[in-house]
Order: C-alpha cells, then sequence, then structure tokens
C-alpha cells in the first residue's frame, strides 16, 4: 500500500485529536520541522465560531515544528475532508520537512495552509491545550511548547462548545466493517 507524509501545525499534532476525533491511524509519527514559514493563530473558522485557527505563513527566516505523519492516501483525503480543504478552508501546500531525529532524511509532505487571516481574532484555550499536547506528546523541544503555551488565547463560548461537538462527529473518519 502508498502512503504519503502530512505535516501537522495545529490541534492535528494531538494523537487523541488525530486518531480520535479524526479516526486515523498513522503508520508513523515523527517530530519535525519546516523552514520557510511560520505559524500563526489567527485563521477564521469557515463557519461562525468566535476563536481562531492555526496557520502558517510564508517567512524566509522562520520555521515551524510539528508532526509528520505517513498515512494512506485515503486517510490523507480525509484530513482533507476534515479541515474543510473541498470548501476553500484550506489549502495543499507540498513541503520539505525535516525529522527532529539525528540522521533522518528530509521528508516531502503536504501540509494545509490559508490566505484567510483575522488578526483579531484568538485561539480557545482548549484549541491551544490541544497544540500544547501534541507537542509534548511527540517530543518537540520545550522552546516550541514553552512558544505555544504563550500563545494569548480566549475561553470558548456556550455556542462554540456545542457546535464543535457536532463538528466532531463529522469529522470522523468511519472504520471499514
Amino acid at each position: 500500500m502508498t502512503h504519503l507524509w502530512y505535516f501537522a501545525y495545529g490541534s492535528n499534532m494531538q494523537r487523541e485529536t488525530f486518531s480520535g476525533r479524526r479516526g486515523i491511524t498513522p503508520r508513523r509519527a515523527l517530530a519535525a520541522r519546516v523552514a520557510g514559514w511560520r505559524l500563526v493563530l489567527d485563521k477564521p473558522p469557515l463557519i461562525p465560531m468566535s476563536q481562531s485557527f492555526a496557520n502558517l505563513i510564508p517567512d524566509a527566516a522562520a520555521e515551524v515544528l510539528g508532526v509528520l505523519y505517513e498515512v494512506t492516501p485515503d486517510d490523507y483525503a480525509h484530513v482533507e475532508f476534515s479541515e474543510a480543504v473541498p470548501f476553500g478552508n484550506y489549502r495543499r501546500v507540498e513541503v520539505e520537512s525535516r525529522p527532529l531525529a539525528s540522521g533522518a532524511a528530509p521528508v516531502r509532505a503536504y501540509t494545509l495552509v490559508s490566505e484567510r487571516r483575522a488578526p483579531d481574532m484568538r485561539p480557545s484555550r482548549r484549541y491551544v491545550e490541544m497544540m500544547v499536547a501534541g507537542a509534548v506528546q511527540h517530543g518537540l523541544p520545550i522552546e516550541w511548547i514553552d512558544f505555544l503555551r504563550g500563545v494569548p488565547a480566549g475561553e470558548e463560548s456556550a455556542a462554540d462548545l456545542k457546535l464543535r461537538a457536532l463538528l466532531d462527529r463529522a469529522m470522523r473518519k468511519e472504520k471499514p466493517r
């Protein structure tokens, strides 16, 4: 079976999100970095919510840390569906990712970016905590974890909590029977 690499930098770094909420079991997961991009947390949601989400913007002097997942093409298609790529929420970009393990070769991977920005929005504390948990689970450097912990965040509204519960059910990949 053919596999490909997906570079996650937001909540998909967290195992409970990627394997739990998304229903994807990667073949491998590696801590990694991608040069030439900067993490921002000002991407507005596709549907009306009060919080922003993670995004990458080009920046030749920056790098972003995250998790490389080796997945099947079907699982990657589900990632794109659950992130609303077909509806313009994000778009696919191919990047060169370098695993943090010493001696590991660079990997060509897909990641997701958006031109949609809302600098006045903040992510929820829950979302930032998911990113931190994923960074810790995959052994990202403490400097990156501290950076994530320092992201200004707010509380989710009651309406956001209800909507998220519906979206979580819709995003889960059904396992073959």
